[in-house]
């Protein structure tokens, strides 16, 4: 005894069929793909959000190691300074540039007591360019004039 197929169940699947497979399958691939490259771009956000972080930090310890004299000095601490991604990197390979603004002014809090001499505002601002998108991170602390200096020296 034979089993016959109909020469339907025999046959290959119709040109609609295989269309709308590839259609399914390029609009998945398409999908995938386009999520890994947003997820490699919020990765580099977040890398440069936190170079960020550690330049702003970096100039504010640095700042805070300075003696009284040096910080109320006008014109010993620059205004602007300029950094990159990877400084020890290879020239041309460092990365994002990071452009840094340091200003160091009266406290605003401090009316006419006898402590506002002995206290500076530090704010730090860094800004930076990711492809067409401009990023600022900027940093307000207070530099004492018995501050950890006095510890250091």
């Amino acid at each position: 005894m034979r089993i016959r197929l109909s020469k339907k169940l025999q046959a290959g699947g119709t040109l609609a069929e295989v269309v709308t497979s590839v259609a399914i399958v390029a609009i998945t691939a398409g999908g995938v793909l386009g999520s890994l490259s947003y997820g490699f771009f919020v990765m580099e956000l977040a890398r440069q959000n936190q170079r960020a972080t550690q330049i702003l930090l970096e100039k504010a310890e640095t700042i805070r190691l300075y003696n009284w004299s040096q910080v109320t000095n006008a014109g010993f601490i620059p205004t602007a300074f300029t950094n990159t991604y990877d400084p020890q990197a290879a020239v041309g390979a460092q990365g994002v540039t990071y452009r840094g603004t340091l200003a160091i002014t009266n406290t605003p809090f401090l009316d006419a007591a006898s402590y506002r001499a002995n206290m500076r505002q530090l704010t730090i601002t860094v800004n930076w360019q990711t492809k067409a998108i401009a990023h600022t991170r900027t940093l307000t602390t207070y530099v004492a004039m018995d501050g950890i200096q006095n510890y250091v020296y």
